[in-house]
């Protein structure tokens, strides 16, 4: 791959990656959530709500704290 600048924000969500996929094993693994090919949009909207309705009932939820501060001093233009 070549390489790219990338944005401060998509660095620091890169960096908490393991978390995000903690949480899609979860979702795969514990709740049975699969994957499939949609050919509506009805199907697709009920397979996310029960993604979103399982997550929910997780006792224990792992998180991303993510503040987002606006910096003028880095700004160029």
């Amino acid at each position: 791959m070549k390489g790219a600048l990338m944005s401060v924000s998509d660095r620091l969500l890169l960096r908490k990656r393991a978390i995000i996929e903690t949480v899609n094993d979860e979702l795969k693994n514990i709740a049975q959530v699969e994957h499939s090919r949609n050919r509506c949009l009805e199907n697709f909207i009920v397979n996310l709500f029960g993604a979103i309705a399982a997550y929910y009932l997780f006792p224990k939820k792992p998180c991303i704290n993510v503040q987002r501060t606006i910096d003028t001093l880095l700004t160029l233009f």
